[in-house]
C-alpha cells in the first residue's frame, strides 16, 4: 500500500519536457512583443527621468526654503541641499543630514541648470536635454521646471 502511494507521487515529480517547451515558447513570444517597445523608447525614458528628478529637486528646494526662509542662490548651487552653504546667506535651520543624499545629474550626465532668483519664478531649474545646449526641439528640447505640470 505504502509503495503504491510513493510510486504515484514519483510519477508527478517535476515538469515534462513539453510543459517546459510551452513555457519557453510563451516567454519568447512575450519578449518578442514587449522588448522592442521598451528598447525603442530610451530617449523618452531619459526625458521622463529628468522630469522626475527636477520635481524631486523642486521638493527639496521647497523644504530648504521652509526651514531657512530663502532658496539657495545661484552661487550657493544645488549643493546647498546636501551641506549648509558657506557663502552668501546663512542657512540657520539647515536640516541634519541635508535635504537630499546627493545631487543627481540629468540622464545625459550633465548637471542641472539652477538659477536663483530665476527668470520664470523664484528659481529656474532645467536640463538642456540630449544635445546639451539651450533650446532645441524633440529629443533635444530643454526640460524646464516651469513647463512641468
Amino acid at each position: 500500500m505504502e509503495i503504491k502511494r510513493y510510486a504515484k507521487l514519483r510519477e508527478r515529480d517535476g515538469f515534462t519536457l513539453i510543459e517546459i517547451m510551452v513555457v519557453v515558447i510563451i516567454l519568447s513570444i512575450l519578449a518578442g512583443i514587449i522588448i522592442p517597445k521598451i528598447v525603442s523608447r530610451p530617449e523618452e525614458a531619459r526625458r521622463t527621468k529628468a522630469a522626475v528628478q527636477i520635481k524631486q529637486l523642486d521638493g527639496a528646494l521647497s523644504l530648504f526654503k521652509i526651514d531657512n526662509g530663502f532658496y539657495p542662490s545661484t552661487d550657493q548651487t544645488l549643493s546647498a541641499l546636501i551641506t549648509p552653504p558657506e557663502q552668501g546667506e546663512r542657512a540657520t535651520n539647515f536640516k541634519d543630514g541635508g535635504y537630499l543624499a546627493k545631487i543627481p545629474q540629468d540622464p545625459w550626465s550633465n548637471d542641472y541648470i539652477y538659477l536663483s532668483p530665476g527668470e520664470h519664478g523664484e528659481f529656474d531649474l532645467s536640463s538642456y536635454g540630449a544635445d546639451r545646449e539651450e533650446g532645441g526641439e524633440g529629443k533635444n528640447a530643454d526640460i524646464n521646471i516651469w513647463d512641468l505640470e
